[in-house]
């Protein structure tokens, strides 16, 4: 649930700092008024699609991930074994 208020905070600042009323933002997103004074209470839970639609009509990032690093680990030998049964 933090998250979700957390990106809900980041988007009223991004609202806020463009002067863009939440009626505009509505507008702008195709959707209702109630439906984003949903989102902007934190207590929706947003999409990824979702988030990277309002992020690209804002034209500002909602979300960033800081860092990302996957090394896969495969064991060969329980692989060619689970084959061989």
């Amino acid at each position: 649930m933090e998250l979700s208020v957390t990106i809900a905070n980041r988007i009223y600042s991004i609202l806020e700092a463009k002067g863009m009323s939440q009626k505009e933002f509505a507008r702008l997103m195709g959707k209702t008024e109630t439906e984003v004074s949903r989102w902007l209470s934190g207590t929706h839970n947003l999409t990824m699609a979702m988030i990277c639609k309002i992020s690209a009509a804002l034209g500002e990032d909602i979300i960033r991930v800081s860092s990302y690093s996957y090394e896969p680990t495969y064991e060969m030998e329980s692989l060619f074994v689970a084959e061989s049964v």
